[in-house]
């Protein structure tokens, strides 16, 4: 049996990070570092009429410092204290300008579970025309710098057996909404 020796807190904020001791099943001790700023909710809007969905971009400092552009992603943001739904809600609307009422539960997985405590609530959300009621971007004080891009079901589903599709829970989703509403496609 595994069991958690000891926990130091090392920088706790925005982002925590836990230096932690381990005693293994086969007796080594080991050292880990978890990472931990609550869970969140990610949503994929999509209107099936148009056959688009609404993805966003934004500045990542870990995507820049590897050499990267920063991917589109589905639209994300930590609880902070609401329930998934609500949350998603929220950011659908501040991030992407759109009002979403009907929310399709995916999963709730561990994002990296390997040094994370992060969990996310993943959905799909249908919407139309008549619900981009806001332009979107994000909140101004946080600096987000979002932008906000409606993109091609066809074009998602080739990027996606291509291997363009490099954030992890934008990829899900793609593949979600592909399995769950073909005709959308």
């Amino acid at each position: 049996m595994t069991v958690i020796l000891k926990r130091d807190a090392l920088i706790e904020g925005w982002v925590n990070v836990t230096r932690v001791e381990m005693l293994l099943a086969d007796g080594a001790i080991v050292e880990r570092h978890v990472e931990d700023h609550g869970a969140g909710a990610v949503v994929l809007p999509y209107d099936p009429i148009r056959k688009v969905a609404l993805l966003i971009r934004q500045p990542r400092a870990a995507v820049l410092i590897s050499g990267d552009e920063p991917p589109l992603e589905a639209i994300a943001g930590r609880l902070d204290g609401l329930d998934p739904e609500t949350c998603a809600r929220r950011e659908a609307l501040e991030e992407g300008g759109v009002a979403l009422l009907e929310l399709e539960s995916v999963v709730h997985l561990w994002s990296m579970p390997s040094i994370s405590t992060e969990r996310l609530h993943l959905f799909l959300a249908p919407y139309d025309t008549a619900m981009r009621v806001g332009p979107g971007g994000g909140c101004a004080e946080e600096h987000e710098n979002i932008v906000a891009y409606e993109i091609p079901l066809a074009q998602l589903a080739v990027d996606a057996a291509a291997g363009r599709l490099t954030d992890a829970k934008t990829l899900i989703l793609v593949q979600a909404l592909q399995l769950r509403h073909a005709g959308a496609f």
